[in-house]
């Protein structure tokens, strides 16, 4: 299909003075990337000479020269998200046109164009309830015809379920809902899932993309406004080059304990961090997979994902497919940018500590398989940067938690007259208060936007969620790390995978068997290393609890937090509520009403 917009003349200089989509000059772009990587290096450098000075004093043993080595594995991602969270707090308070700077394509963007394309949303299926996702996809429908463009969009409900019962669950509920989906919609489930959630999408440009000038990934939980969607069109019409836009992803309200704090955080963390990265990504944007607008010609002839050699786990499909298509993209001359401001687009978060790192493990397997795209011909450094990245991010868990492992030993070897105790504990303090930084930045930036603090319930409730959520964070990285530790060793060492299915996003009542079986390990190794910090150096406990706690409390924290009586309370009293929460939103509201009546008609059948 032929596109009714065409090619902007560069602006301010020649095309090869700018970026593809001439929004930004190359060489300001350079400096600022420049800049991002003096002020990380130096940072790590300062942050590597406080751990060497910690065990300068008594000469160096092997178990120091793990931590170092750990410290300079593990820090660098923390670093890096320090150093996006404070960029973004600058651009939205300190600076001139911050968003113009770091979204050019948003400054430009005519929000009254007309809408002269024509779009796909594509919502993918798996093995999971179908009922809450065709709730969302009635709500879009409705959403998008209440704008008057709706008869640009067309939805595909593409389902790559293999369980029978749920196949037929799915078509049934699509039989009640087709009218309310409009004229313009298709489902269509394939018996082959090959390649997964790409061979799915793959199939959908086969058949059908020559139809559409962009298509619009939908998870399974993902919801969109109709106005949201439309900014999007318009910022694609005006700027043919772009061929990927994200929308920046929040949390939907949630009735699970660990989701609502879990999204609490992230929706405050995301927004510093996102906005800062985007100041110096720049051309070279993320692309998470889902609530994306992507131009479908230069999708389909630049962004076809081979089979990697090799069997799998770290071979065949490509599992983790979203950013390894938009360093392609780029490759192919086409900016990959998004959207670092709240918009509308939402998604659902899991219900609990065990649902979460299954998510997590299933990210990380995928992201492992980075190594061999990392030296593919042709990719811009940026776009190398972030495959390396990907990947480096996930090794940071094994990092801290082996200079875990060998701190403890040095402690059992009583060594800790060696080392200048103080200094590293302070440093240890410093690498927590950086990782915690992106939040505290969301934070600010509530505090100092007008109407802010009251659009998250009040300064009361805003600060005890701030307070919840931290706590909530140190007991859950520990955790994590642990988790990841151990499925990186299987990984590797054993080639044992994850299995890519369904995922549990109601919010339920976790079994305790599930529990200890699940986080049995965690709480061994930290009741383990407890106990020798207790005998040994009783003086380091106190310190020691940031990590100690999360590790012995596993259980009994994936129990709390998952227990329907804890997210209850805390919807009650609206703790860890998010501004869609504490002002009723038409789009929510809109699905949420439409979920009951697809319940009740399934009850009658």
């Amino acid at each position: 299909m032929t596109s009714n917009v065409h090619p902007q003349p560069p602006r301010n200089g020649d095309a090869s003075s700018r970026t593809p989509a001439g929004l930004q000059a190359t060489a300001a772009l350079a400096g600022r990337r420049r800049l991002v990587a003096l002020l990380n290096l130096a940072t790590l450098a300062a942050v590597m000479a406080g751990v060497w000075n910690v065990f300068a004093e008594g000469g160096w043993t092997a178990t120091d020269a793990i931590i170092l080595a750990c410290v300079a594995i593990g820090a660098p991602w923390t670093i890096m998200g320090f150093w996006n969270a404070v960029i973004g707090l600058w651009l939205m308070h300190g600076a001139r046109d911050g968003l113009a700077a770091a979204a050019p394509q948003m400054a430009e963007a005519d929000v009254t164009a007309a809408i002269t394309t024509r779009t796909a949303l594509t919502l993918f299926l798996r093995n999971e309830p179908p009922e809450p996702a065709f709730a969302r996809a009635v709500e879009m429908r409705r959403s998008l015809d209440a704008t008057g463009w709706g008869r640009h969009f067309d939805i595909y409900i593409l389902s790559d379920t293999d369980d029978p019962d749920i196949a037929r669950a799915e078509e049934d509920t699509f039989a009640r809902v087709r009218d309310a989906l409009g004229p313009r919609v298709t489902y269509r489930r394939r018996e082959d899932n090959e390649a997964f959630k790409s061979g799915n999408l793959r199939d959908f440009l086969r058949r059908w993309g020559g139809r559409y000038d962009y298509f619009l990934p939908l998870d399974t939980d993902s919801l969109m406004s109709g106005e949201a969607m439309l900014r999007m069109v318009r910022i694609l019409q005006a700027h043919p080059r772009v061929g990927i836009l994200q929308s920046l992803v929040v949390g939907a309200p949630a009735r699970s304990a660990f989701a609502r704090v879990f999204q609490f955080g992230m929706r405050h963390g995301m927004r510093s961090f996102t906005l800062g990265a985007a100041w110096w990504h720049g051309d070279c944007g993320p692309y998470w997979g889902h609530n994306a607008l992507i131009r479908v010609d230069a999708f389909r002839r630049h962004c076809r994902l081979p089979k990697l050699p090799g069997s799998a786990p770290l071979g065949g499909h490509i599992l983790s497919h979203d950013q390894v298509e938009a360093v392609l993209m780029r490759r192919a001359g086409y900016e990959c940018r998004v959207l670092p401001v709240e918009g509308e687009s939402w998604e659902e978060n899991p219900p609990t500590l065990l649902d979460f790192t299954r998510r997590d493990l299933r990210w990380c397997q995928g992201n492992m398989q980075y190594g061999r795209v990392l030296f593919w011909k042709g990719l811009a450094p940026m776009s190398r940067f972030q495959i390396l990245a990907a990947m480096m991010m996930y090794f940071g868990a094994p990092a801290w938690m082996l200079m875990t492992a060998a701190a403890g030993i040095k402690l059992a070897n009583g060594a800790t007259e060696e080392v200048n105790l103080a200094f590293g504990l302070a440093m240890f303090f410093v690498m927590i208060a950086m990782s915690l930084f992106p939040k505290v930045a969301g934070w600010i930036d509530v505090a100092l936007t007008p109407g802010g603090v009251a659009r998250y319930g009040g300064a009361v409730r805003f600060a005890l969620g701030a307070v919840v959520e931290t706590l909530f964070s140190v007991l859950l990285a520990p955790v994590v790390a642990f988790r990841v530790t151990l499925f990186l060793a299987g990984l590797f060492l054993f080639r044992r995978p994850v299995i890519w299915g369904g995922q549990n996003r109601d919010a339920y009542a976790l079994p305790w068997r599930m529990a200890v079986a699940g986080l049995w390990p965690q709480t061994l190794f930290g009741l383990g290393l407890g106990g020798a910090i207790l005998v040994l150096a009783p003086a380091a406990l106190p310190w020691a609890l940031p990590v100690l706690a999360g590790l012995i409390l596993a259980i009994p924290f994936a129990l709390l937090t998952a227990a329907p009586a804890a997210g209850r309370w805390m919807q009650a009293r609206g703790l860890c509520a998010t501004p869609d929460e504490i002002a009723a939103n038409p789009v929510i509201d809109g699905a949420e009403m439409a979920l009951p009546a697809q319940a009740t008609a399934s009850q009658a059948a």
